[in-house]
Parts: structure tokens; C-alpha cells; sequence
């Protein structure tokens, strides 16, 4: 469709020559999260809404649909005409894992109803454990899983979650670990019992378990990244003993299919644009997350690269949905 739209430029352009200009909207554009507010995408949403309307003077408005996995803000996304003003943040669990793990509920098709706008942010996931567990890193862990095949136990929030995921992906990659699922009703009961010493690890968000860490209550075995986070520079990168654990879990934005080139390519620049604004280096840093800033050819493509991932550790892990 986007292709067909580009190639449709020339035409358009000796038809109506102001549709060349950059596309300026003209009403108040809103951003569905279908998360509670002040998680990781309300705070994406929020902070570009906020940007936008310092840098432009247009209005942003974020609203909080939740329910279904945040696909109740995705599906009225998908069911909005395509003008540009109804958008909304879409993460990996959703776009990337959900498509390719057996079960999983997914309300519409979101290759066919939606279009990727930018990628915004990324937060690297961290792998924490109990307190008294008797590995304190990455090759200890390794070294005790395969010496005791189901004796480590690691939560998650429900079957075929990005945590899960995480694990499995650390377990294929480490040659084959044994290890014991224990699927929770969201992440904050998964992280109380590793604190509690009933599981014995967890793959979240490096933002959401370094106030556990800090405080004492579990210990971050590593940061599933490349590279530090300013949020936690001190952290062991898991990528130096497994290379292929770099999970960034992503948060973009996406539109109704059926968007103009030209509204298309206008979001994208005042979106990427808002992100990477210097002053808010400062407020990414402090909830561990990155710029990614990528357009919709480039988060396309990245969105189909990172399906071939999941695929291939849901199909190690015979990893199915509730």
C-alpha cells in the first residue's frame, strides 16, 4: 500500500501541487496507549505529545484505553480514517512477539489495519534473581543450570510473554537449558516472589526492577544489551557471554492503514523529531530508555527482522499463548 502511494507521487503532484508541501495538522492529533498510565509507553506518548506542542505549538493528547493486551487502542487506531489524527503506541509484545507465538489473541491484522509510523524508544531487558541464589553471574548461572537440568525456576507474566521469551531465548542460546516455567498475572507478583525467593529469576525492563535492586530486595544478574544503559551503566552485559541476548523491547507508533504519504512522513518527522530532542536526553536516561528514531520504511523492516527472531525461540521453547 505505502508502495503504491509512492509510486502515485508524480501524478499527484501535477494534479494538486500543495500536496508536495509538508503536511501541518490542523486539529488536535491524539495518542491511544492501551496501558495504564506511567508505564514505559504512557510515558513515550506523553513525552512527545509534550514535546510537539513545546516545539510547534500543536495540540498532543494522550489517552489511556486500556484492556486486552493494549489491543483495544491499537484496534480503535485501526478504525480511525486515516487522516492523522488518531494514532498510537504499539510495542514489541504486541507487534513483533504476539504474530508468531501459537494461541495468541490478536483482534485485527495488524499488517493489513495498521501502519508503522517511527519507532520511538527502546528499553534494554535485565535479568534479576533472588538474593541467596547461588549464581552471581551469567557463567555461574550457565555453569548451574546444566549441572542441575530443572532445578532453576524463572517467572514471567503469562504464557508467551516477552519475559518468557527472554528466558527461552537465554536457554537456547546457552546451549540448551532445562529450566522450570512460572507464569504470573502480571510482572508485579513475578518480581515479589524472586524477592520473595520462590523463583529464581526474571527478564523485565531494566526501567521497571532498578528500584528492586537498588533497595536490596534482588540482584541484576545483567543487562541484555550491547551496550550500558545510562540508567544502570554498572551493570554486566549478558551479551558478553551469550552475544545474541540484546533485547531491546521497542515502543513506535502506528497510524490506520490508508495514511497519505505526505501525513505518513509528516508524523513520522514530528515524532522522531520530539524524541530526539536534546532536552530530553535527560528524562529518556532517567527511565532507562533509548532513541531509536526510525522511519517507517526503516521500522518496517525492523519489525519483520525481530518477528524472524521470536519465531525461532518460540519454536525452540514450544512456547504457546494462555
Amino acid at each position: 500500500m505505502l508502495r503504491r502511494s509512492l509510486l502515485a507521487v508524480p501524478l499527484v503532484l501535477a494534479a494538486v501541487p500543495s500536496r508536495a508541501q509538508q503536511w501541518v495538522p490542523k486539529q488536535p492529533i491524539k495518542i491511544l496507549v492501551g496501558y495504564a498510565p506511567g508505564g514505559t509507553a504512557d510515558i513515550t506518548a506523553r513525552l512527545a505529545a509534550d514535546t510537539i506542542s513545546r516545539q510547534h505549538g500543536y495540540t498532543v493528547i494522550v489517552d489511556n484505553k486500556t484492556g486486552a493486551g493494549g489491543f483495544i487502542a491499537l484496534k480503535q487506531v485501526a478504525q480511525s480514517p486515516p487522516d492523522g489524527y488518531t494514532v498510537g503506541i504499539g510495542i514489541m509484545g504486541q507487534i513483533a512477539v504476539g504474530p508468531v507465538v501459537p494461541g495468541s489473541q490478536i483482534p485485527l491484522d495488524l499488517d493489513k489495519e495498521l501502519v508503522p509510523i517511527a519507532n520511538l524508544v527502546g528499553v534494554p531487558m535485565a535479568l534479576i534473581v533472588r538474593m541467596d541464589a547461588p549464581f552471581k553471574t551469567i557463567p555461574e548461572l550457565i555453569a548451574y543450570a546444566k549441572a542441575n537440568p530443572g532445578k532453576v525456576s524463572y517467572a514471567s507474566t503469562g504464557l508467551g510473554s516477552t519475559n518468557q521469551l527472554g528466558a527461552e531465548f537465554l536457554a537456547a542460546e546457552a546451549g540448551g537449558l532445562k529450566m522450570i516455567h512460572v507464569p504470573y498475572r502480571g510482572g508485579a507478583p513475578a518480581i515479589a516472589d524472586v524477592a520473595a525467593g520462590n523463583v529464581d529469576l526474571f527478564f523485565g525492563n531494566v526501567s521497571e526492577l532498578m528500584g528492586m535492586a537498588r533497595g536490596g530486595k534482588v540482584r541484576v544478574l545483567a543487562l541484555a544489551s550491547s551496550r550500558p544503559s545510562p540508567l544502570a551503566p554498572e551493570l554486566p552485559l549478558l551479551t558478553a557471554t551469550v552475544p545474541a541476548l540484546d533485547i531491546n523491547n521497542w515502543f513506535g507508533l502506528f497510524g490506520p492503514a490508508g495514511l497519505p504519504s505526505d501525513i505518513l512522513a509528516g508524523l513520522s518527522k514530528l515524532f522522531i523529531g520530539a524524541i530526539a530532542d536534546p532536552s530530553n536526553k535527560e528524562a529518556l536516561a532517567k527511565q532507562g530508555l533509548e532513541a531509536l528514531g526510525q522511519d517507517p520504511a526503516a521500522f518496517k523492516a525492523y519489525i519483520l527482522k525481530d518477528r524472524e527472531r521470536w519465531a525461532k525461540v518460540v519454536k525452540q521453547g514450544n512456547v504457546k499463548a494462555e
